[in-house]
């Protein structure tokens, strides 16, 4: 049973998702249609969601076999087939025993068991890491599989810039390969990386160059917050007052995971019958950002000091152009010019970074809140 209609974890049953009516509808439009996507947003902007939403709707959840598989935590092209692998097994275990049999036996090529699980008497499928021995193999018997299924088949790779960062050299040639001749699967390549997803999907030199159609997930407009935030706290006998969700939008930057969490803790902490009070925003930001400060720590510690005065910089501006220029270099004491230009390659490949239109800026705001209150 819900208790608090702004979801934060987990799958948002369809009542409770916000918007995105018009990007869903095309999503499904351009799979059913026979398209691969490239979808492209900052982190926490709600790609992840969104394709979870549309692998929900029909056509897709009914004539489709649907594979979501996160990358972002994989470092090699053998973490990616084991990942591939089990992820496409635990989704076929829940929608077809044939299917799943047919996989598991189509994995000549590792050292895994099928069996049952003594207590939930489940199927189970004991693959692990170690098993993949020759990922390149595997990765074939994958995509075989997927070919041969009784039911055309949709695979998103969700940051799919993180093969850029493999040691091996040759994935996007490999998986271009694969793709390329597959009848029975489409694809979403779904990432925060835009300079390397435009790279990657843009540039001539790339395997993948134009071989899906380009979409970039822009933020919730303002007035659908509005209307949707008015409507769920009044179905639980709250209220909340249309200049309360402005701010926490514009606060926020119109992020949508932000945004989301926000207006979460404001119905948490209104009591019913009650009114929501403008006063909990800045406990409730505060909060977020102490919440997070351990894991911003860390990673600030693993910077050298010179990425770190760069971040810092841009942080403090908000938006800041002219990065190599000498005025910015002067009115935040950095090094020189290149070693400003070296200090935004490596802030844009980590992804603290990102680049729009000549501008740089960091895209978690509540890390963009914590570095300015540090940089004064």
């Amino acid at each position: 049973m819900i208790t608090n209609p702004f979801i934060i974890n987990g799958e948002i049953p369809t009542e409770y998702f916000c918007d995105r009516k018009k990007e869903s509808q095309n999503i499904v439009q351009m799979l059913t249609n026979g398209e691969n996507i490239c979808l492209m947003s900052p982190r926490r902007m709600g790609k992840s969601k969104l394709i979870q939403f549309c692998y929900a709707q029909e056509p897709l959840c009914s004539d489709y076999y649907c594979f979501y598989i996160d990358i972002y935590h994989t470092t090699s092209l053998r973490e990616f087939t084991y990942t591939f692998g089990k992820q496409v097994f635990n989704t076929l275990k829940t929608k077809s025993q044939k299917m799943m049999l047919m996989f598991a036996q189509a994995l000549r090529s590792v050292n895994a068991n099928l069996g049952f699980d003594a207590v939930t008497n489940l199927p189970k499928f004991s693959l692990s890491l170690g098993d993949v021995r020759n990922p390149e193999y595997t990765l074939d018997e994958i995509f075989s599989a997927l070919e041969q299924a009784d039911k055309p088949c949709i695979v998103c790779f969700d940051e799919f810039q993180q093969i850029a960062n493999y040691p091996e050299k040759n994935v996007e040639a490999l998986l271009r390969g694969h793709i390329q001749h597959l009848g029975n699967a489409n694809f979403v390549f779904s990432g925060s990386s835009r300079h390397l997803l435009t790279e990657m999907f843009q540039s001539y030199a790339h395997p993948f160059y134009n071989s899906t159609s380009m979409l970039v997930l822009r933020p919730i407009e303002l007035q659908e917050y509005i209307a949707f935030a008015t409507y769920w706290f009044g179905q639980f006998s709250k209220k909340i007052e249309p200049s309360v969700i402005e701010q926490a939008y514009r606060i926020m930057g119109s992020n949508t995971y932000y945004v989301q969490k926000t207006l979460h803790e404001l119905f948490e902490q209104t009591d019913k019958g009650e009114s929501c009070s403008i006063e909990l925003l800045p406990i409730i930001i505060e909060g977020m950002v102490e919440e997070q400060s351990d894991g911003y720590r860390q990673l600030l510690s693993l910077l050298p000091d010179r990425h770190k005065e760069v971040l810092f910089a841009i942080a403090v501006e908000g938006e800041a152009e002219k990065v190599m220029g000498q005025q910015f270099i002067r009115r935040h004491s950095l090094a020189s010019a290149s070693a400003v230009q070296a200090a935004i390659k490596k802030l844009l490949e980590m992804d603290l970074i990102t680049m729009n239109e000549g501008k740089y800026s960091v895209p978690d705001v509540v890390f963009r809140m914590y570095l300015q209150r540090l940089g004064g």
